[in-house]
């Protein structure tokens, strides 16, 4: 609005609040003089001049209630009562809205008081496990704890929000009838208007905001931070092949296994002489006829008196393949049930695994006891990204 736009205005209305302030005292004095004379109604009777003087003095604050609002309406640059066919509506909402709280008499003041609080704490919770985040993840701790923090932030946060809306806003029953799109002008000014009015409430409550901000910051800073762990090559211990040359195949009781511990048909879990209960070096060792195996020409020699070991680590998602089943030859996971071939190097004949087991390749010492020719024909567990062995 111009300053010539705006000073017509306000001279309109000063006309206006003049006029209706000029009604009201006529229509006052008129009513004291043609009024007949007698005792009033009332309990205790008034005179003509002091019944003037009332009626002239609420005529008054009629006049500054109407000025107030032709003030405000010029400030938020709505037409004036005149023009706006729907000047009579709510500014704060349609005219069919319902304020649920004061129909209830909810106490505004302690509800606010207690949701606050309520915010504050959830904000607080949400801030704490980020700040956890973020140190664990760059002192490299440990994952359960990283999951933790960030699950704390994300409750904390959505905590917040859930106390916000319940709690410090009013609660309104909104009533209006569908209209065709796209809605009218005014329409879309209104809800912009109360749109604003949410976001100001908002910028009221300081300590709430400022919490809010510190936690999307953080939340910014998580977010660039993961950035660190992409692009960089998998640590060289996923590419360890776990045994080496000589070492002594022994049970988890720390017993050394020999060629004949095992009967055809039957298995046992081993470890190397020095790692005995290592989850990444658990193998299983299984015991078939010579006769059966089809193994690779490449490890004819790997499989002595028909024993035959391969990783215990399942090649689909890490879980303990312990089943097997004699007939088939066939060894199992539990988890999603991929089956290995044990005759043939493991190879995955069912279920979700891609990769045959890892096979440890065995020979037998002077005093008879099976020992590892190597490690594993590949790193144990499941593949990661398909990263090519390192040179």
């Amino acid at each position: 609005m111009s300053e010539q736009e705006d000073r017509k205005a306000r001279a309109v209305s000063w006309l206006v609040v003049g006029g209706v302030l000029t009604w009201k005292v006529v229509k006052s004095a008129a009513g004291a003089l043609l009024r007949p004379k007698g005792p009033s109604p009332s309990a205790e009777p008034k005179s003509d001049a002091a019944r003037m003087l009332k009626e002239t003095a609420d005529a008054g604050r009629e006049v500054v209630d109407a000025s107030i609002v032709a003030f405000h309406r010029l400030a938020e640059h709505q037409p004036a009562p005149e023009t706006d066919p729907s000047a009579h509506r709510d500014l704060s909402g349609r005219a069919g809205d319902r304020n649920l709280d004061l129909e209830e008499g909810v106490d505004l003041q302690k509800r606010q008081q207690s949701g606050t609080l309520l915010v504050l704490c959830a904000l607080a919770l949400g801030v704490a496990g980020a700040a956890g985040f973020m140190v664990i993840y760059w002192t490299g701790g440990n994952n359960l704890l990283l999951g933790s923090c960030l699950a704390a932030f994300f409750a904390g946060f959505g905590a917040a929000l859930v106390f916000w809306s319940h709690r410090l806003t009013i609660r309104k029953e909104a009533i209006d009838p569908r209209e065709e799109f796209p809605s009218p002008a005014p329409e879309r000014e209104r809800a912009f208007d109360e749109f604003q009015a949410g976001w100001a409430d908002v910028r009221r409550r300081r300590l709430l905001q400022w919490a809010g901000f510190a936690g999307a910051g953080l939340l910014a800073t998580m977010v660039v931070s993961i950035l660190r762990s992409l692009g960089f090559p998998p640590s060289t211990a996923l590419y360890t092949r776990v045994w080496k040359r000589g070492q002594r195949l022994m049970t988890l009781d720390g017993k050394p296994v020999s060629v004949d511990t095992l009967r055809p048909g039957s298995t046992t879990v081993v470890f190397p002489e020095d790692s005995i209960g290592s989850e990444k070096s658990q193998t299983v060792l299984v015991r078939v006829h010579s006769d059966l195996l089809r193994l690779p020409a490449s490890r004819t020699g790997w499989a002595p008196g028909g024993n035959l070991a391969y990783s215990r680590i399942c090649t689909h998602a890490g879980c303990n393949v312990g089943l097997y089943e004699t007939t088939s030859h066939q060894l199992m996971c539990p988890c999603h049930q991929s089956t290995f071939d044990v005759l043939d190097g493991a190879q995955p004949t069912g279920g979700p695994a891609a990769r045959p087991l890892p096979q440890l390749p065995l020979y037998v010492d002077s005093d008879g006891f099976l020992r590892a020719g190597g490690g594993f024909t590949d790193p144990p567990g499941p593949g990661f990204w398909g990263m090519p062995w390192p040179s």
